[in-house]
């Protein structure tokens, strides 16, 4: 249904955030090592995360959950010509309740803001897959 690339900006801008959480965590644990808090080898079999760099860890690995259903649905949209500006809207919101997300939990932390957060992302990427399964039905 699109005729251009944008259904892909948004998965660029996801992998865009998991980059900025890879080197933060990576600056998180160096300094870590450095203070004395942490020992390299705690990294080899990653037995357990300093508490500087717990929360970017943790952040990082739900970069890895709900995402895996994102960028499916917005391989799939996009190679089927499912994708349209709805989706791509819904796509964008899910990237942006994704920063919000991360934003909030690499600060205060509080479930009472990550939950409301997280569940606006749910529902996008939830309703980027029944658009699928309509344009399945309807095609």
């Amino acid at each position: 249904m699109l005729s251009t690339d944008a259904t892909l900006w948004p998965m660029i801008a996801h992998a865009a955030l998991v980059f900025f959480l890879y080197w933060l965590l990576s600056k998180k644990r160096y300094m870590a090592v450095k203070s004395g808090s942490a020992e390299a080898g705690q990294f080899r079999e990653n037995r357990e995360e300093p508490r500087e760099s717990l929360i970017v860890h943790n952040n990082l690995k739900n970069q890895f959950e709900l995402p895996v259903l994102f960028y499916a649905v917005c391989l799939v949209l996009y190679v089927s010509t499912a994708d349209n500006w709805g989706s791509v809207a819904l796509a964008w919101i899910f990237v942006l309740s994704r920063y919000a997300h991360s934003y909030v939990h690499l600060t205060s932390n509080r479930l009472r803001y990550r939950r409301p957060i997280f569940i606006v992302g749910f529902f996008a990427v939830m309703a980027m897959w029944v658009w699928l399964a309509v344009w399945l039905v309807l095609n």
